[in-house]
């Protein structure tokens, strides 16, 4: 038997999450931008598929299934989807992540994420009715644990927790949210405060902005709980991009988003510094969200192999920290095989010109 996700966390283990699926989908030509609905779980199960297998390589412990924005009110609105329902999506998705899961010792998360009907009614019993029929397939499709995500609003987040506590299951939440808190101006202790209330046992951070911001933010969470006299498991999936000039609405607002963040990319050096901040913090189910890519979790994996006590499959083709360039036949490529060389690396854009940072958008 698998050990669940509260006995790993309880028993100190490090957890490693997936990455980012509707932006790597998007980017091979299976999900369409914009209102970034996941139908690909229906019409292209092989793509996610494949996805799920390169992330549980990298060394993932959970697969999140693919069903960011898959609530019907979103469906509808996006026109991506005429003949496709939500059930049938999230039932698809479910099985693709048990499927590709039960390949290795990886627990699959349900995932409900914040929904069109709450920015336009605020109704609360509208909403929780959402939630609650995406998770009747969730516990229809058995999944190990559930996951509230990307919510730009504590109170949404709150309503979403208490639908999934209703199965018995474990409950993560994390918010999309900054060091300054949610569109609200609730902060990041408060957050994390009404979130364990509400039922959640793993709360923290995901999307919006980098790694090290969203380990900033999921820290004052800390705070507030410790202030409070309450506890839970730590959590931060972040961005896989640089956005040190983010405000409050977090990529969305760059002039780079959506098409043009590859200039922002983040090296596997630079994760695997994310990973060791984050574990610093005393954060313990450390992933990604969009712009992570396999080889990112893999840095994650690779970084805190030393607390895990192993390396994911995907290490037997990656020499750590450049060792594999030790045997190459020039000398300035035998150089950069030790980890001085990459620790130290200030990385070019190679673009003429190129702006430190941007302006952005209101």
């Amino acid at each position: 038997m698998k050990k669940g996700i509260l006995e790993r966390l309880d028993a100190g283990e490090v957890v490693i999450g997936d990455g980012g699926y509707v932006m790597q989908l998007e980017r091979r030509g299976y999900v369409k931008a914009g209102h970034w609905t996941p139908e690909a779980a229906v019409e292209h199960p092989d793509a996610v598929r494949q996805l799920h297998k390169e992330f549980l390589r990298a060394g993932a412990d959970v697969l999140e299934t693919f069903t960011f924005y898959s609530s019907d009110d979103k469906l509808e609105i996006s026109g991506n989807v005429t003949s496709i329902t939500g059930e049938q999506i999230n039932e698809a998705a479910c099985d693709l992540a048990r499927e590709v899961a039960n390949e290795g010792n990886a627990l699959v998360a349900g995932s409900v994420s914040q929904t069109p009907c709450y920015a336009n009614s605020r109704n609360e019993e509208e909403v929780k009715a959402i939630f609650k029929k995406q998770l009747d397939f969730f516990m229809k499709k058995d999944v190990d644990f559930l996951i509230a995500e990307f919510f730009s609003y504590v109170e949404e987040a709150v309503w979403a927790v208490q639908v999934l506590k209703t199965s018995g299951m474990p409950v993560a939440a994390t918010l999309c949210i900054s060091p300054e808190g949610d569109l609200n101006g609730v902060s990041p202790g408060d957050c994390a405060v009404r979130l364990v209330k509400a039922g959640a046992q793993i709360i923290g951070i995901n999307c919006h902005l980098d790694p090290l911001t969203c380990v900033r933010t999921v820290k004052l969470m800390k705070k507030g709980l410790e202030d409070a006299h309450l506890k839970a498991h730590l959590m931060v999936q972040p961005l896989g991009f640089h956005t040190p000039e983010c405000n409050h609405e977090g990529y969305l607002s760059l002039p780079e988003f959506p098409f043009a963040l590859e200039c922002r990319a983040m090296t596997r050096w630079d994760m695997q510094k994310y990973a060791r901040e984050a574990y610093n913090a005393g954060i313990r189910y450390i992933g990604g969200c969009c712009g992570f890519e396999p080889y990112h979790i893999r840095a994650l994996a690779e970084e805190l192999a030393p607390e895990r006590g192993f390396l994911p499959p995907a290490s037997q083709k990656h020499g750590l920290w450049g060792s594999a360039l030790a045997t190459h036949f020039k000398p300035c490529v035998r150089a950069k095989s030790k980890r001085e060389y990459w620790e130290n690396l200030r990385p070019a854009s190679g673009r003429p010109l190129c702006p430190s940072m941007a302006t952005p958008e209101d």
